[in-house]
């Protein structure tokens, strides 16, 4: 873990301490590693969405849906 020095505004601070439990670190660490599974949530659901309107995407995807269904087994 590395160790960081902030400023926070005295009503952050006051928030901060009333919820955190004593554990400032902790709390903090779980907020932040909370929207950073927002963030890339919305970068993956930003991509997928590009990658539905993009016509030759669909195409070459199409292309290898075909190949799956050709009765090859990686299986055997």
């Amino acid at each position: 873990m590395v160790k960081v020095t902030i400023s926070l505004e005295a009503e952050v601070l006051q928030f901060l301490d009333r919820f955190a439990n004593g554990n400032r670190s902790s709390y903090i660490n779980s907020l932040l590693s909370h929207q950073r599974l927002q963030a890339l949530e919305t970068e993956m659901i930003t991509a997928l969405l590009k990658d539905a309107e993009d016509k030759d995407y669909l195409e070459e995807v199409a292309l290898w849906d075909s190949a799956v269904r050709d009765g090859i087994d990686a299986a055997d």
